[in-house]
């Protein structure tokens, strides 16, 4: 990477996204900065003074606003950090929408879909071309965000699609829910799933178009799962919090894969976890799950 860098983290006022700036922080230069985003500039502001004052960061946090429901911000910020920085080093998309079980899966369907898609789609088109040689652009998914997740149906709208055929793929669900064809054409109830397919498909679009000269520069695009975290977004769905980690070991993984020295071909443009590839054909549909949902 370069000696001096610019890292940028979306939804990090709290839970891994906070983990992963206070991670980012830590183990950059005091030359470099990193940028805590959210939507609420109070929130915004106490988070980035509140990790800047910990014992062992070293790099300058900054705060700023984003709401990545707004594709334009989301171009004007990149065109922004290009002219005042030269361009971006570290670009961790992580936003969510919280929905809770007990909500419909339909009433928040335009949210969950404007934060968790449209936002990655922006993210990937206005930071990629921001991305220093050697830079690194990480989605947050999850191990949902597999093909084989979902319905056999649907397979062709993200395998081998192209960014804009994964735009559309996702708009032609967001119009099935509101036309209430949704299950009729084989999607889940269940947003989390053919949004985390979708975030991983996109993904792997622009790391196909790039992959020659990104490997051959160092840099490195991939959806990354952190394995299950406890926080107040993934908390509500799961009885049994045993095995689930806290946002700052969750953060490792994927500050380990950000700081490599190195970027594996076979981890680039991939879903990873814990450092290894998740196939892109696993996973069976979620039948247990769509069936608690339903109404």
């Amino acid at each position: 990477m370069n000696a001096s860098r610019i890292a940028l983290v979306t939804g990090a006022n709290q839970g891994l996204g906070r983990a992963l700036v206070e991670g980012l922080a830590a183990r950059m230069n005091p030359d470099d900065v990193v940028l805590l985003t959210g939507r609420s500039p109070q929130r915004v502001s106490d988070a980035a003074g509140e990790v800047a004052r910990l014992p062992g960061v070293r790099a300058r946090v900054e705060g700023r606003v984003l709401d990545v429901t707004d594709t334009d911000a989301i171009a004007r910020l990149a065109e922004d950090l290009q002219a005042r920085f030269g361009g971006v080093d570290v670009v961790l998309s992580n936003a969510v929408a919280r929905v809770l079980p007990e909500e419909s899966q339909a009433e928040r369907a335009d949210e969950f879909i404007d934060v968790s898609n449209t936002a990655t789609h922006a993210i990937l088109r206005s930071f990629g071309p921001a991305l220093r040689p050697g830079g690194r652009l990480l989605v947050v998914a999850s191990s949902l965000g597999t093909l084989g997740h979902l319905d056999p149906r649907l397979h062709h709208l993200f395998d081998g699609a192209s960014l804009d055929q994964v735009e559309r793929a996702v708009e032609s669900w967001r119009s099935a829910i509101h036309g209430r064809t949704a299950r009729q054409a084989g999607w889940p109830v269940w947003l989390n799933v053919p949004s985390k397919v979708a975030q991983v498909a996109a993904v792997r679009a622009v790391a196909a178009e790039r992959r020659d000269r990104d490997l051959a520069a160092g840099t490195m695009i991939a959806a990354v799962c952190p394995g299950m975290v406890d926080t107040a977004t993934s908390r509500p769905w799961f009885s049994d919090y045993s095995q689930a980690q806290s946002p700052a070991r969750a953060a490792r993984a994927v500050l380990d894969l950000i700081f490599a020295e190195r970027v594996d071909p076979a981890l680039y443009g991939e879903l990873v976890r814990f450092g290894k590839t998740v196939p892109w054909h696993d996973g069976t549909p979620l039948v247990e799950q769509d069936r608690m949902l339903t109404p």
